[in-house]
């Protein structure tokens, strides 16, 4: 190994070590991680893009849905009891498709977690995203680490104050930013900014506004690590999940170790010299404050930041690439063992690599089939069905019921003429933002005839009733069978509701009651 005077050792020391634990209890000891760069860092950027992007945008997306239904694309309508979501609209009692969503969010940070490790913690996780966000206010502000740890070493003066007063500021405007899309999913997006703006809105909008924008300046500003380190069940759950052919963040130590930060003195004398100049790029960067090299930590979020800082070392030293990298439990035993003969001495650089300075052909590297085992393949056949069965529901539920509730006092009427009169509220329910005329048929029960409570309409055995778009519609229907058609003191009929215009129908068996005499 060459050494180079253009490596910078940091004097960066793991605030989250694994060789010594912090109490519970103690200060917060601050991280200032240095900025990264590299190609996690650049799908970092990439991955905080988005994810910001649709939360900050969603709200504002339109989408036509006719006069009689609202056209923001995504939309959790409260007052009205409704969720849209582009031209798929879920009904209260239709909630299985959030929780069937749910189940499969669960199913995937399995199988996520399973394969790549805490991917979700590293890159997509909220706090991970706003974290980051943060950080780059934090380093356009006050400048990257040696810069803002001299800042907060020195004392208060009217430079500092300023800088201080800026970034807390501009913290501000993003989390009141944050709670503030955040209540554009529940109404009107446009007209709610118009209320807020003019105090004319509901007073939970600013509570809600007030609540999320002070959890998202404490947790993305002040807090940041503690949340994931204490706060967050995750860490402690990943461990079920994880196996040794997960791909983890990982030091390679097989290849690192022994540690020397002056190869060409340690090569002269004759000591073994591994990869690692112990620069301590990898703890500089951490948002954690971990030492990788300490091997699998609770706080590691898996965020790779380390291995685009050691692999630019790397590069600098003429290396390849890949001190730290992703790799599995599994392989990294097995060129531990070829490292270290079996287990018999300590880690011999040379075991790893032939006599021109190359990796040995016995050495393991991953490959995407050590992944794709029958766990693998559990958690996507898992995460397949339920998906395929809510797609399947959602494409042939019936946008049109029926529900009938049969008069509980009295149970029936005996008429003047003898015949037998039953009540019953019939409710029909327009699922769909349009208005409907929906023909109410009643089948079976020989000779009797309906009666709608509040019409003119004649007596028959159907009725057209016009209905509303999105809306429940209540009627109260008399039935009447004379004396000698009764069958019984319990006869069954089926009130049927077809749409005029459509395709779509439901049915609903209800129950006739009569006097025992009848029998």
């Amino acid at each position: 190994m060459l050494d180079n005077k253009q490596i910078k050792w940091l004097e960066a020391e793991a605030v989250n070590s694994a060789t010594t634990r912090q109490p519970l209890y103690a200060a917060r000891k601050k991280v200032f991680p240095k900025r990264a760069s590299g190609r996690f860092r650049q799908f970092k950027w990439l991955v905080m893009a988005i994810t910001l992007g649709i939360y900050y945008l969603t709200p504002w997306l339109r989408w036509d849905r006719g006069a009689f239904a609202p056209d923001q694309a995504v939309l959790i309508d409260l007052a009205n009891r409704r969720f849209y979501f582009f031209f798929i609209e879920i009904w209260p009692q239709e909630f299985y498709y959030v929780a069937g969503l749910l189940v499969m969010a669960g199913v995937g940070l399995f199988l996520l977690t399973s394969t790549i490790g805490r991917a979700w913690c590293g890159y997509t996780c909220p706090q991970t995203v706003w974290v980051d966000l943060f950080l780059v206010v934090e380093r356009a502000v006050e400048g990257d680490r040696n810069a803002r740890m001299k800042l907060d070493a020195a004392p208060w003066t009217a430079r500092k104050l300023v800088l201080r007063a800026s970034k807390h500021a501009i913290w501000l405007v993003i989390a009141v930013a944050t709670g503030g899309a955040w209540i554009f999913y529940f109404a009107d997006a446009p007209r709610l900014l118009g209320e807020v703006a003019t105090g004319t809105t509901a007073p939970v909008a600013y509570v809600t506004i007030g609540v999320l924008t002070g959890t998202t300046y404490l947790f993305g500003g002040l807090m940041r690590e503690q949340v994931c380190t204490y706060m967050c069940p995750w860490p402690r759950i990943q461990a079920a999940m994880l196996d040794e052919n997960s791909l983890t963040v990982t030091y390679n130590d097989w290849r690192g170790e022994p540690r020397s930060r002056h190869a060409k003195k340690a090569l002269a004398a004759g000591l073994p010299v591994g990869d690692c100049v112990d620069c301590k790029a990898c703890v500089a960067v951490c948002p954690m404050g971990v030492d990788i090299r300490d091997g699998q930590q609770l706080e590691c979020i898996t965020c790779a930041l380390c291995i685009d800082a050691c692999d630019n070392i790397m590069d600098k030293l003429g290396r390849e690439r890949g001190l730290i990298s992703y790799a599995t439990l599994s392989d990294y035993n097995t060129n531990m063992a070829i490292a270290t003969a079996g287990g018999t001495h300590p880690i011999d650089p040379t075991l790893v690599r032939t006599a021109g300075g190359a990796f040995s052909d016995k050495l393991t590297h991953f490959h995407v089939h050590k992944i794709s085992r029958p766990r693998t393949f559990v958690y996507i056949g898992l995460w397949s069905l339920v998906g395929i069965g809510l797609l399947f529901s959602l494409m042939t539920r019936n946008r049109l019921q029926v529900n009938v509730l049969h008069d509980r006092n009295p149970q029936f009427v005996t008429l003047s003429d003898g015949s037998i009169r039953n009540g019953y509220t019939v409710k029909l329910l327009n699922m769909t933002p349009e208005p409907r005329t929906i023909v109410v048929t009643m089948q079976g029960l020989e000779g009797a005839q309906m009666n709608l409570v509040g019409s003119d309409l004649p007596a028959g055995r159907s009725f057209a009733i016009p209905v509303e778009p999105d809306r429940l519609k209540t009627l109260k229907i008399f039935v009447r069978q004379p004396a000698n058609q009764l069958r019984g003191q319990t006869q069954t009929f089926t009130f049927v509701a077809n749409d005029q215009a459509g395709l779509e129908s439901d049915r609903y068996i209800a129950t006739f009651n009569a006097p025992e005499t009848t029998r």
